[in-house]
C-alpha cells in the first residue's frame, strides 16, 4: 500500500481552513520553491483556490500548471500511522483523561492497534529522541521550518546526551539525532509508553516553533490528493 496520499483518511472536523493559517502556510510554500535548488524540505499547506496557488508559485507559471505542481508537492507527504482506526482526541482544549480538568492538547491522537507502524510524515532529520515523560518513547523530526513529534511509541532510549538512541528491536527500529529520514519511512510503532490510556500515536506539529493543528495539515493533504486525481 502507498502510505503517501492514497486512501488518506478524511478528517471531517477540518472541513474549513483558517485564513490566517492558510496565509502563513502559503508563505512557507513560497519559501520552499525559492529554496528548491538547495533541496530543503519546506512545506506549504492549504492551497484551495487558484488565487492562493498563484501567490505561492512563480508568476510565470500558469495557474493550471501551478495546480499540478501543488498536487505533486503533496505526493511527498505520508499519513503518519498504519492500520489507522479513528481520531480520538483533537488539538486544543479538552477534558484531561486523568484529572478531568480543562487542559490544552498540543497534537492530534490517531488510534491504531498496538504495534502498528508509524511512518515519517515528511522528509527530514531526527532532531531528538526521548524515552521519559508524558510523551513516553518519542522522537522529533525537523523538515525545514517544520518540526513533527511522535509520542507513546514502543521501545526505549539508550545512551545519554548526544549519544541517545531510540531502540525498538522487535520492530526493527533504531534512530538517533541527525539521522536523515525519508518521507514514508517506518520510524516506530504505536504503543502505550508515557501518559496514555490506550494505544495511539500522539502527533504534534510546529511551524517556526509555533504549534499547528495537525487536522489542518491532514485536510490540506486531502485537498491536494483530490486535486491530483
Amino acid at each position: 500500500m502507498n502510505w503517501r496520499l492514497r486512501n488518506l483518511p478524511r478528517l471531517a472536523s477540518a472541513a474549513h481552513l483558517n485564513l490566517g493559517v492558510v496565509q502563513t502556510l502559503v508563505r512557507s510554500l513560497a519559501a520552499g520553491w525559492r529554496s528548491r535548488l538547495r533541496r530543503r524540505a519546506i512545506l506549504g499547506l492549504g492551497l484551495t483556490t487558484a488565487l492562493v496557488i498563484t501567490m505561492a508559485v512563480p508568476r510565470s507559471v500558469p495557474v493550471a500548471q501551478a495546480q499540478d505542481l501543488t498536487a505533486a508537492l503533496w505526493t511527498r507527504a505520508s499519513f503518519p500511522v498504519e492500520n489507522f482506526q479513528t481520531y480520538t482526541s483533537p488539538f486544543g482544549y479538552r477534558s484531561d483523561p486523568y484529572s478531568g480538568s480543562p487542559r490544552f492538547h498540543y497534537g492530534l491522537d490517531l488510534a491504531a492497534p498496538n504495534g502498528s507502524y508509524i511512518r515519517n510524515w515528511w522528509a527530514g532529520e531526527v532532531l531528538w529522541v526521548e524515552g521519559a515523560g508524558a510523551c513516553g518513547t518519542s522522537i522529533a523530526i525537523k523538515s525545514g521550518e517544520w518540526t513533527h513529534i511522535y509520542c507513546h511509541m514502543h521501545g526505549h532510549v539508550e545512551g545519554s546526551g548526544q549519544n541517545k538512541v531510540m531502540v525498538d528491536r522487535e520492530g526493527g527500529i533504531q534512530l538517533r539525532a541527525g539521522q536523515a529520514i525519508p518521507a514514508g519511512a517506518r520510524i516506530g510503532r504505536v504503543g502505550m509508553t508515557g501518559r496514555t490510556t490506550g494505544p495511539h500515536l500522539h502527533w504534534g506539529l510546529k511551524y517556526q516553533d509555533n504549534w499547528v493543528d495537525p487536522a489542518l495539515v491532514l485536510r490540506a493533504m486531502y485537498v491536494g490528493q483530490q486535486a491530483a486525481l
